[in-house]
């Protein structure tokens, strides 16, 4: 089965420390543990309150597996999640 096809709805949860924004811990849909535990690993300690430049950067630099874009996405997409609930608490 093509990449595609298997990263179509790929997610990224994440706990978030409500007071600093700090990625506490994530989970994802990738199919290895190693990937989930690699993404986690990519992400864990940063703020989103400065932004995803550096978490997406890094997973562009050190990313290298088939579903890079997919990942790249669902970041987007939590951060997106993340600035909504901030405007609402």
């Amino acid at each position: 089965m093509a990449a595609k096809s298997i990263y179509e709805t790929l997610t990224i949860t994440a706990e978030i420390d409500k007071q600093y924004g700090v990625i506490v811990s994530t989970s994802c849909t990738l199919a290895t543990k190693h990937g989930q535990q690699y993404v986690e690993h990519l992400l864990k300690g940063h703020s989103l309150r400065d932004g995803i430049d550096q978490p997406l950067n890094n997973m562009k630099q050190h990313y290298l597996g088939k579903a890079g874009n997919a990942l790249q996405s669902a970041l987007k997409d939590l951060y997106k999640q993340y600035e909504l609930y901030r405007k609402e608490n």
